[in-house]
């Protein structure tokens, strides 16, 4: 796989969730699917102004949602790659990678109409990675994240002043990553933290079934 081939996409966090964003993420999801590269690539950049949900309504949000969801299950090595602040949709998209890249002057910033902040998803999986003790002021008070502390708690994975070649490492790194047990150790990652242990350990054996049956057969010593 060459990095030219990796599907990228553009998320612009100032824009409220549209039609034409939430079609323009399930076509990238469409070219993974289909058998196309292990990785996909997210530049997300950008924060809502006052207003910015005039016009939105629940049914958009709702697929909206669901599209991110799809993006976050694919059988490939998510990346996103944030600059400047980040809120709305571009904190949705960034929250749903499996590594994810910040520049330093990056803040992650949920929208607030100046009485609360946005109910989205981002809430969700800003507390299923952080914890509510530590997400607490981000998600009540919209207080913002800055690059340094999102590296800190893990939010990033890295801070970089040039993406464009951090991207492209990563790319070349995971590129051959991807496909369908990338994907089952992902739920397993994101399950272990909420899912008693009796109720894991099934599924974690089916896991095991399957990569033991995808190993060579070796004759017995």
């Amino acid at each position: 796989m060459t990095v030219d081939a990796t599907p990228a996409l553009t998320v612009d966090g100032r824009r409220p969730p549209t039609a034409v964003a939430v079609k323009e993420l399930a076509a990238l999801c469409d070219r993974v699917e289909d058998g196309g590269p292990a990785v996909a690539a997210l530049r997300v950049t950008g924060a809502p102004d006052a207003g910015w949900t005039d016009g939105l309504d629940t049914a958009l949000v709702t697929k909206w949602e669901r599209t991110l969801r799809r993006f976050e299950r694919l059988p490939a090595v998510t990346v996103a790659v944030a600059a400047g602040d980040t809120g709305g949709t571009a904190l949705d998209a960034f929250l749903t990678a499996d590594l994810r890249l910040a520049a330093p002057r990056t803040r992650l910033v949920l929208p607030s109409d100046g009485e609360a902040t946005w109910p989205g998803m981002a809430v969700f999986r800003l507390v299923r990675l952080l914890g509510a003790g530590r997400a607490r002021r981000a998600v009540l008070f919209g207080d913002p994240i800055d690059a340094q502390r999102a590296l800190t708690l893990g939010l990033a994975d890295d801070l970089t002043d040039d993406p464009d070649t951090a991207l492209t490492d990563l790319l070349l790194r995971y590129a051959d990553n991807g496909g369908t047990e990338l994907a089952v150790r992902r739920q397993l990652l994101l399950d272990a933290a909420t899912t008693p242990f009796e109720d894991a350990l099934g599924p974690h054996l089916a896991a095991c079934d399957r990569a033991l049956r995808r190993l060579p057969t070796r004759e017995p010593a």
